[in-house]
């Protein structure tokens, strides 16, 4: 069984891929997205991406870092796919499954789960880019406002020689909201031959079997399940459904994240709060430290009084 880090815009950029890595047990993780338009990016931007690029393509930990690109044209992402992998990306992997307004309005994301001839050309043209050794992936919803083109989509994707396809159970018209129909990536799985990685609502290990028994799936991309419970990989791989991680543990990878390479305070001290309000969803320790952080403004007050609460 194969567990992923899912790519997820604006939670799991490098600081959170570093923490959640570090105490994960992750086969790889796949970068936020990066918006392909009219030309080849400069490498600054891949490295402010994906800083792993600097370290063999890997987090600290050594868990491989896939690059993730969105667009529609099929030229320039090629070319920003061989920039890319010059840079040391282990894999390339497709968006198409992003539910942004903003983005699908510029043609780009589920939208283009209308068009699954176009999702066969953007994929083929990457896979023909690239070394051959090179993986090259795609990440898709069951469709855009329907499900009329599922398995056009999905084959689109194999025809076009991708690796694997990762589908996120529910449509972009679905968003978010539960439940995610695990029961529908069973007939794709079924119609293709490359492998299909399951996505969407695994919050628990419970979940994960769930999710495994409906989908016929083996492999899992988890998202906002393991920004909320930083060991659940853990918890699947030990069938464990209780916490294996202490709150000790986990007051020390806040710190670990709160002393990663921010921008700026003020972003940090938003990127932080946000993670302490998904963890307070599950650990009461983290609603309690909710409470009091929630108005401070300065970061070291906060450094301060998670290091004085360390035991």
């Amino acid at each position: 069984m194969k567990l992923i880090l899912a790519p997820m815009e604006g939670l799991t950029d490098p600081i959170m891929r570093d923490v959640l890595t570090s105490v994960g047990s992750f086969d790889w993780c796949v970068t936020e997205f990066i918006r392909v338009t009219n030309s080849v990016l400069p490498d600054h931007i891949f490295h402010q991406f994906c800083p792993e690029l600097l370290n063999d393509g890997k987090t600290a930990s050594g868990t491989p870092v896939h690059v993730q690109f969105l667009g529609n044209d099929p030229e320039m992402l090629a070319a920003n796919a061989i920039r890319a992998v010059a840079l040391g990306a282990p894999a390339i992997d497709m968006n198409f499954g992003c539910p942004a307004k903003t983005v699908n309005r510029h043609r780009g994301g589920s939208v283009l789960l209308d068009e699954p001839e176009v999702v066969h050309e953007l994929v083929k043209a990457v896979r023909d880019a690239v070394p051959s050794h090179i993986p090259v992936s795609a990440k898709m919803r069951l469709g855009y406002m329907d499900r009329n083109f599922m398995l056009e989509n999905a084959h689109a994707i194999e025809d076009a020689g991708a690796a694997w396809v990762t589908v996120h159970a529910r449509t972009k018209a679905d968003g978010y909201t539960p439940p995610a129909f695990w029961d529908q990536l069973q007939p794709i799985r079924e119609a293709l031959k490359i492998n299909v990685i399951a996505n969407g609502e695994i919050w628990t290990n419970a979940d994960a079997k769930q999710c495994r028994l409906e989908s016929g799936c083996e492999d899992l991309m988890i998202g906002r399940g393991a920004v909320t419970t930083p060991d659940l990989t853990q918890c699947i791989r030990q069938n464990s459904d209780t916490a294996l991680l202490s709150w000790n543990d986990l007051l020390a990878l806040q710190i670990r994240f709160i002393n990663g390479p921010a921008k700026t305070e003020i972003g940090m001290l938003g990127r932080y709060k946000q993670w302490l309000g998904m963890m307070s969803k599950h650990y009461p320790e983290a609603k309690l430290l909710w409470d009091e952080v929630k108005r401070i403004k300065q970061l070291h007050e906060i450094v301060e009084k998670l290091e004085a609460t360390v035991l």
